[in-house]
């Protein structure tokens, strides 16, 4: 599992002579080379060997034999990096796996969208508020929130902050992944803030007392496998920041391959999947699991050739495709790339994004998101790969482990007037936990069914 930290691979920069779609101006350009030549001398984030792993565990969902549940926060933030914020996201994700794993019957791979989500492409470059404009936030490693020219200046530096905070994040993630937080008998310690004030709560307590029952039975036949005191949890984020990326590749010791040590998973967004552009040329370098979000515009060829790049050597678990449609386009959008994909013998992992398909702007000014929409674009996704007799692989959900109030909806509902309450997302509506929950329960009985 070791990675050859020293070796900086020249390898890792062929994508400079390409198009690279959503990059920040920096107005310095020698301060961003002095950020970058430092950024190459840091330590790997995670190992190769675990990016292989997850590959493994990703090849068993596109051979049918997994589900991928992949969620964590739209966007980052430095200031959020506390044990408390961590824990809740992950406590999330667990609860959520550990409702697919049990009523669903099926592995669960974890990824969070976590310890590098902190950059995120968007529609505009500038945003004007009261006949000011501005450069767009680009998300805490490009530049500041606040509405003024000097935070919205772009600074290298935050990407050593980025780094740090990623680097910290991950710490607290492998502490409680194998420190006894993780360990499946304490599925009840995981909801005891939440069983008495939530109907998925209560619903999630009721499944924690057939698992303890479970893990009771087994204990009493003999039997108490080390694998249910610790998970395996796995890192993503989109590879937006190429200069970032790539100065955290790295040659592996073992193999010789170039690997992006800044997160276990990347993806490419719908934005920058370009097959002359920059992103899918470094993506198609490195051997980490890669994904590419495929939006309504996606056409097969595009679905084929993307593959012809980025998984040539057809590897099981290297390319997952995360279909984000919306709820009104899924069912007449997804077949036919489905149907060619497979066509081709390719095994990639089909992964569903309700979200990004389904925002909407409220009367107020809120982006939200109906969570009946997220409901029926899963829905949709289940229904193609049921009719084609192929695998749904996964959901890729943006969500938060605290009771925001940023989508609408859900058993517990938030309506369009209560968004104001608890809104804090830096850039787009989160499902809280309630809502994570309750998708968590309506994906498993779509997988029995």
């Amino acid at each position: 599992m070791t990675v050859n930290a020293d070796t900086h691979d020249a390898g890792a920069n062929t994508w400079r002579s390409l198009p690279a779609a959503q990059q920040p101006e920096y107005p310095d350009a020698e301060a961003l080379r002095d950020v970058i030549a430092d950024l190459e001398s840091y330590p790997p984030l995670v190992f190769a060997g675990e990016c292989d792993q997850l590959r493994d565990r990703l090849g068993a969902v596109a051979r049918g034999e997994a589900f991928l549940l992949q969620g964590g926060d739209c966007a980052e933030a430095f200031d959020q990096v506390s044990a408390d914020q961590i824990r809740n996201k992950l406590k999330t994700l667990l609860q959520m796996g550990a409702v697919l794993t049990y009523a669903a019957a099926v592995p669960v791979v974890k990824v969070g969208r976590i310890a590098g989500q902190y950059s995120k492409p968007r529609s505009k470059s500038t945003e004007t508020r009261n006949g000011v404009t501005l450069p767009t936030y680009r998300g805490d490693s490009v530049n500041g929130f606040e509405f003024t020219e000097a935070a919205r200046i772009p600074d290298p530096e935050r990407l050593k902050q980025m780094y740090h905070a990623s680097s910290s994040t991950l710490n607290l993630v492998r502490a409680f992944t194998t420190g006894g937080y993780a360990d499946l008998r304490q599925v009840h310690a995981w909801n005891q803030d939440f069983v008495k004030s939530s109907p998925s709560g209560q619903r999630y307590e009721a499944l924690a007392r057939e698992i303890d029952n479970a893990l009771n039975f087994m204990k009493a036949c003999g039997a108490d496998p080390a694998e249910f005191r610790t998970v395996e949890f796995f890192a993503s984020h989109e590879a937006l920041l190429l200069d970032y990326e790539s100065a955290l590749t790295r040659t592996d010791s073992r193999t010789g391959k170039l690997y992006d040590v800044s997160g276990h998973m990347v993806w490419i967004g719908e934005r920058t999947r370009q097959l002359d552009g920059a992103h899918v040329e470094f993506a198609s370098r490195i051997s980490n699991p890669v994904g590419v979000k495929l939006g309504p515009t996606t056409k097969p060829e595009d679905a084929l050739a993307l593959i012809e790049r980025l998984d040539p050597e057809r590897t099981p678990g290297r390319l997952t495709f995360v279909a984000r449609f919306g709820a009104g386009k899924v069912r007449d959008l997804l077949p036919e790339l489905v149907e060619k994909v497979t066509a081709s013998g390719a095994r990639v992992a089909w992964v569903c994004d309700p979200m990004h398909g389904n925002t909407f702007e409220a009367a107020s000014g809120h982006k939200t998101r109906r969570f009946d929409d997220v409901l029926d674009e899963v829905k949709g996704f289940f229904e193609v790969h049921k009719a084609l007799g192929t695998h749904p692989g996964g959901i890729h959900v943006e969500l938060t482990g605290d009771d925001v109030t940023e989508c609408v909806g859900g058993g517990d509902e938030i309506f369009v007037d209560d968004l104001h309450q608890r809104y804090e997302t830096a850039c787009d509506p989160r499902l809280n936990r309630s809502q994570s929950l309750d998708l968590a329960f309506l994906v498993a009985e779509m997988y029995r069914g």
